[in-house]
């Protein structure tokens, strides 16, 4: 029997419905334990959905504590929440403790949490900010690195663990990205590589999803934050299904590949695939799901 389609929903305008693994289909994370930072919206929410209907108990970490309580609500018991700011090691390590003190262990760890910055004002190294390259930073890369610290202090003694982080393209290519954003992508892929490398003796795998331009309501915020005259609702992603659809059709405008719309969900089975079974030799990999945009500019007309 196939597997049940399931009608396309959208909350906050991110589309975190599709195919739902039925009775007869493998739950691919079966018994495992997940945590999703970032994970009260966008990309994370759909993680933390679909890990959890593939039967992971999931932790939502993220400092978005309406959003994400309501959400781990939702999917209870199978989810809960975690207040957590990745950029201080206190949040962070009382994560990890709280999830092996509850679960007894941690088997994925998805460091997904970012910020992209001030998109339409610090475009030109002219306008470099120190204080917003500061704040990126801490976030985007501090907050992976020390993810990945405590996840493998947890993990080492187990001698098996996962674990993912979210990058871009812009940290592949020049050019996709204003540049505190582009390092810290840039960034997050190098310490993948290096951490790799070293955690692999313990059977620990250590990989990244660099997505392209997935319409959600942080993209979309970004990109319209300096508008003075934004409504509330906009401003924290309600209401904007106009500016979803706005913002997919421009993505799909700049996609080698046509036919198709990105979503969260998207990358959401990508970290599925990364965390299951299914890729249990692949680590050190940066998987990049972005419709050929990196790999296939056309100059000459083909």
């Amino acid at each position: 029997m196939p597997a049940q389609v399931m009608p396309e929903k959208t909350l906050n305008g991110i589309h975190v419905l599709g195919r739902e693994p039925n009775s007869s289909s493998p739950r691919r994370l079966e018994g495992k334990v997940a945590i999703v930072t970032g994970g009260a919206g966008g990309i994370g929410e759909a993680t933390a959905r679909l890990f959890a209907k593939h039967g992971a108990k999931v932790v939502i970490a993220d400092i978005e504590d309406s959003h994400g309580s309501i959400l781990a609500n939702t999917l209870s018991p199978s989810v809960t929440f975690v207040h957590c700011d990745v950029s201080q090691e206190e949040d962070i390590e009382n994560l990890i403790n709280s999830t092996v003190n509850h679960y007894g262990r941690v088997d994925i760890m998805f460091n997904n949490a970012g910020v992209l910055g001030n998109q339409p004002k610090n475009k030109s190294i002219l306008d470099f900010n120190t204080d917003e390259f500061d704040r990126i930073m801490r976030v985007n890369v501090r907050g992976v690195a020390l993810g990945m610290k405590h996840a493998a202090r947890v993990m080492i003694p187990r001698g098996v663990g996962c674990i993912i982080s979210t990058s871009s393209v812009a940290g592949v290519m020049g050019g996709l990205g204003p540049h505190a954003y582009t390092a810290s992508k840039h960034a997050i892929i190098g310490l993948t590589k290096n951490t790799a490398c070293e955690l692999g003796r313990y059977g620990i795998r250590v990989n990244c999803i660099s997505p392209f331009g997935v319409a959600t309501p942080m993209l979309i915020n970004a990109w319209t934050s300096s508008q003075d005259d934004e409504d509330e609702d906009m401003k924290f992603g309600l209401g904007c299904e106009e500016k979803v659809e706005e913002m997919e059709e421009f993505v799909r405008g700049l996609a080698n590949l046509k036919g198709q719309t990105l979503r969260a969900k998207d990358i959401a089975e990508a970290a599925l695939f990364l965390s299951s079974d299914e890729s249990k030799y692949v680590s050190g990999h940066n998987l990049v799901v972005d419709g050929g945009v990196t790999t296939s500019t056309n100059f000459i007309g083909l």
